[in-house]
């Protein structure tokens, strides 16, 4: 069950990952990101509010959790998501999936550090098999269009992504042992990170322009972006609490088995898929499946 719900926010990310490609081009980030944030606070509450409705759980607040949770969304969903918009904006959907599978590696190091989370030799080895397909499966330098100055700074902003999901993540699988609360704490993260974003912005003309110019497709499209994030952080949160976060966060980042098909059958091979990343995804299909079965 860990696996499906992990693959199920993989698919989230993933999707996101592509809306976001189409959402840059027709509104600026710097007003999209208010869009996204809104959406990734009412979206989950809404969620809550249901399933709070069904269950016979009455409601609970931890404040452990809770603010587990609120440093996870100042430091992945502030910090990484922010940043993955960017590093999309950069280098392309498929180069931004990329960085976003490589974060599993800060994840590992704060889950042993955090959470005193411990793998067998068997994980590790199936780790490093996951984590070598994905190194396949990056495109070739010169199969994008991308320039110097924008390469250098898609690489800082993919790097400030994969810290910030790895760690992040991590935070919210703590907060899931002491508060299993997804859809709530996912509200927390989010109302952290919308706090956040509100103190850092400082050109207010400049974001209520780009809202007066944008269209209603580009709001559509931003919305999507919260609905799908919010999804992933949802799901994250509770595959996380039956699998080791380590292990969990590594299938959710396995994002170019969903980007790269798309890059080809839908954007018509625009960024290259080639028979190397094709074995890559193979070996990061075995991987998954043999971490499934152990």
């Amino acid at each position: 069950m860990g696996i499906t719900l992990a693959l199920l926010a993989m698919l989230s990310f993933g999707s996101n990952i592509l809306i976001t490609r189409y959402a840059v081009a027709r509104m600026p980030l710097e007003a999209g990101f208010f869009i996204v944030l809104t959406v990734n606070v009412l979206f989950p509450a809404l969620v809550y509010a249901l399933e709070l409705g069904l269950r016979a759980a009455p409601w609970s607040w931890d404040w452990k959790g809770a603010g587990l949770f609120a440093l996870g969304g100042v430091v992945g969903t502030f910090l990484g998501r922010r940043f993955l918009f960017d590093t999309v904006k950069l280098l392309g959907p498929s180069r931004a999936s990329v960085f976003h599978s490589t974060s599993p590696a800060f994840a590992l190091i704060g889950a042993w550090l955090l959470a005193d989370e411990r793998l067998g030799w068997l994980e590790i080895g199936l780790m490093a098999l996951v984590w070598f397909g994905l190194w396949l499966t990056q495109p070739r330098v010169g199969a994008t269009s991308v320039g110097v100055v924008e390469a250098r700074r898609g690489l800082l902003a993919g790097l400030l992504t994969v810290a910030g999901f790895g760690f992040g993540n991590v935070f919210r699988g703590l907060a899931m042992r002491s508060w299993h609360e997804s859809a709530l704490g996912s509200v927390v993260a989010s109302v952290a990170a919308l706090a956040l974003q509100l103190a850092v912005t400082r050109d207010w003309g400049m974001v209520r322009a780009q809202f007066r110019a944008a269209d209603r497709t580009a709001i559509g499209l931003y919305v999507a972006c919260g609905i799908t994030t919010s999804c992933g952080s949802i799901f994250i949160a509770e595959a996380m609490v039956r699998m080791e976060i380590a292990l969990a966060v590594l299938v959710v980042h396995t994002t170019p088995l969903l980007i790269f098909p798309v890059s080809v059958f839908i954007l018509r091979n625009r960024e290259e898929l080639t028979g190397r990343t094709l074995a890559g995804a193979v070996l990061v299909l075995a991987g998954i499946a043999s971490l499934a079965l152990r």
